[in-house]
């Protein structure tokens, strides 16, 4: 139930929850930080493998950079055109619940508030209870309060699609550089295992932090996106391999 907002009286000494964020806020701004960190992980784990391949079949460092720079550049616009077409498809069916919600409010008043009632009683409040939340929570906002309990939607918050967008782009192009830089910079005959070993090192810590912010357990996590980091990047290196052997 979204409680309403405190009097003087009852939130206590000025400022005590000033810097608390709503439980709404909270959520978003770790769903956007999950986001970016998996937008990292495939950015670290698609340009490495690509990097990778290319190395194994040739120590000119035109053809790596030029590989990995179209991975880069290739792989941040599908992140960014993939969320930016999910994040409009979840925003238009928002819009279109929550007008079709002020419809029957606008309609139908008496049968949304029993609803809204219901919605409460089911939570567990007694009926009288949540018959006068529910009233309570209509007088003061109808519309908000049957977005966020019957739609779990807040009207205020729905998600941006360029936003959406940008930062796929972003957190894709910043996992992406990590590789890049680990085969350019050493010499011909370090670049893989640097590679290797700055790439597992970063999908060690991209898996941490996913686990952190999902609550899941890290050691399961860690596993799972470097072992996957590692495959990767071991199969794109065996056909870089074979191809620079056959002197394709």
């Amino acid at each position: 139930m979204t409680s309403h907002k405190e009097s003087p009286e009852q939130a206590g000494p000025a400022g005590v929850h000033d810097a608390e964020p709503h439980l709404g806020s909270l959520s978003s701004r770790l769903n956007w930080l999950r986001a970016g960190v998996l937008g990292a992980n495939d950015g670290i784990v698609s340009v490495a493998g690509l990097v990778v391949g290319v190395a194994a079949a040739t120590t000119d460092r035109g053809p790596i950079l030029t590989a990995g720079l179209a991975g880069l550049a290739a792989g941040a616009v599908s992140m960014a055109l993939g969320e930016y077409v999910s994040v409009s498809t979840q925003r238009d069916t928002e819009r279109a619940l929550l007008a079709k919600e002020k419809l029957e409010l606008s309609t139908i008043p008496d049968a949304e508030l029993a609803e809204l009632a219901a919605l409460y009683q089911a939570k567990g409040l007694s009926p009288e209870t949540a018959q006068k939340v529910a009233e309570e929570l209509t007088e003061h906002d109808a519309f908000a309060a049957h977005a966020e309990a019957e739609l779990g939607i807040d009207p205020d918050e729905l998600t941006d699609p360029w936003q959406a967008a940008g930062a796929s782009a972003i957190s894709f192009t910043v996992g992406a550089i990590l590789p890049m830089l680990a085969i350019l910079l050493p010499p011909a005959t370090a670049r893989i295992p640097v590679t290797f070993v700055a790439v597992l090192v970063a999908l060690a810590i991209t898996g941490s932090l996913s686990a952190r912010l999902g609550g899941a357990r890290r050691s399961r996590a860690v596993l799972r996106v470097v072992t996957g980091g590692a495959l990767a990047m071991a199969v794109t290196y065996g056909i870089g391999q074979l191809l620079g052997v056959a002197g394709v």
